[in-house]
């Protein structure tokens, strides 16, 4: 026994000397060890940023969610034994209401003693879930149910239109949770990933499978059918600078793509390879790399510029850049649809080990706005070509 853990000490030894010095050759290249050297300290500060950002944020929603239970348990002792006034009494069944119908507005609700008065429309697909929400309400003591269901909204004018189905979910089933929540489930599914692991049994397998899918909920903030979606889950991406020089200026260093690594700090190279195509070679999640070819579908100087990848590209992406003319500048607006590897899992896992995309793309459009705007030409200062093709 004592053999097979000193076996396993050495190979622990082994594997983690042979990691230090891959990153050390890593970041010791001659061609390229400075750029990573700073790439790897600027996504350092980048990410202390953003975490502490995320820790105010998170520590605020926590604090006003335990004020809010503070308030909410102080009401209910102190109301206690007391009868709830009937006003105060239909505006809480009304917000539940709003939440459990499609069309709340056809619902008619009255309230007598404590007994609550239900009429008007309903679909009878929404009654029930209905009557158990009005049930829930503190101060509720009996319903009388005058509700008309139908099973369809023909001939029932205040059943028409779309509605805003709102189904009722316990707060863990909702898709978006609160930054208090990531928050709690990123440091608790972390800790009992790092904890399984440990373990090396199957129980220990297991709380490190709970542990990868808290911490990819958190981070990835999608219910967990989501994951997995590669071939509909696409993230998308919206974004709208303000860049102070000429559209024809943005323009140009738009479409010079072999400039990008310049001032994109996940891009290693792009080099034109003819026919409107682009090679680009980009850094990926845990030090890999991803190549795909790009091709331009739409070059309008100076107002639009659009790309999509090849079909054989790892990450399948599109994107438009519009440039609008603002005052004596250009407003950028950029829109970019990708689809990760591995549906919305795969992003989560990039964002754990690359950084978060939106982010990311912030902090990009930045530094090329500040290289546009120091190497922009002085104002009122037109070349011979511009004034040939955009006269005055």
């Amino acid at each position: 026994m004592d053999q097979e853990s000193a076996s396993s000490q050495a190979w622990g030894k082994w594997l983690a000397g042979a990691a230090l010095g891959a990153a050390a050759m890593y970041l010791s290249d001659p061609d390229r060890g400075k750029r990573r050297r700073a790439l790897i300290r600027d996504k350092m500060v980048s990410t202390a940023h953003r975490s502490g950002g995320a820790i105010g944020v998170a520590s605020r929603d926590l604090a006003n969610r335990m004020q809010g239970m503070r308030a909410k348990t102080g009401r209910l002792f102190s109301r206690r034994g007391k009868a709830t006034d009937d006003q105060h009494l239909i505006e809480r069944v009304r917000s539940k209401v709003g939440r459990a119908v499609s069309h709340p507005h056809a619902v008619k609700v009255h309230a007598q003693d404590g007994c609550i008065i239900l009429s008007g429309p309903v679909f009878a697909h929404e009654k029930d879930q209905l009557l158990e929400a009005v049930r829930s309400v503190p101060g509720v003591r009996s319903i009388d149910d005058a509700l008309q269901a139908h099973v369809q909204s023909d001939g029932v004018p205040s059943l028409q239109g779309e509605g805003r189905p709102r189904q009722l979910h316990a707060p863990i089933l909702q898709g978006n949770w609160p930054p208090a929540w990531r928050a709690a489930a990123t440091l608790g599914g972390g800790a009992l990933s790092a904890y399984g692991l440990r373990q090396r049994s199957v129980l220990g397998l297991a709380a490190a499978a709970v542990g990868v899918g808290l911490l990819a909920r958190g981070l990835a903030n999608m219910q967990a059918r989501s994951y997995g979606r590669s071939g509909s889950q696409s993230i998308e991406l919206h974004k709208t600078i303000y860049i102070d020089a000429a559209p024809e200026t943005v323009f140009d260093a738009w479409s010079n793509y072999e400039n990008f690594p310049q001032f994109m700090s996940n891009v290693q190279e792009v080099r034109e390879i003819g026919d409107g195509r682009s090679h680009w070679v980009v850094s990926g999640p845990a030090g890999t790399q991803i190549e795909w070819d790009a091709v331009v579908t739409e070059s309008e100087r100076p107002r639009t510029l659009a790309w999509r990848t090849a079909e054989e590209a790892q990450v399948a992406h599109t994107g438009r850049v519009r440039f609008e003319p603002d005052g004596e500048g250009t407003r950028v607006h950029v829109h970019m649809t990708y689809r990760p590897p591995a549906g919305a899992l795969g992003d989560a896992v990039a964002t754990l080990f690359h950084g978060n995309p939106k982010n990311q793309m912030d902090e990009d459009l930045l530094r090329m706005k500040s290289r546009i705007e120091a190497s922009a030409p002085a104002r009122g200062v037109n070349t011979a070509a511009e004034q040939a093709i955009y006269p005055s």
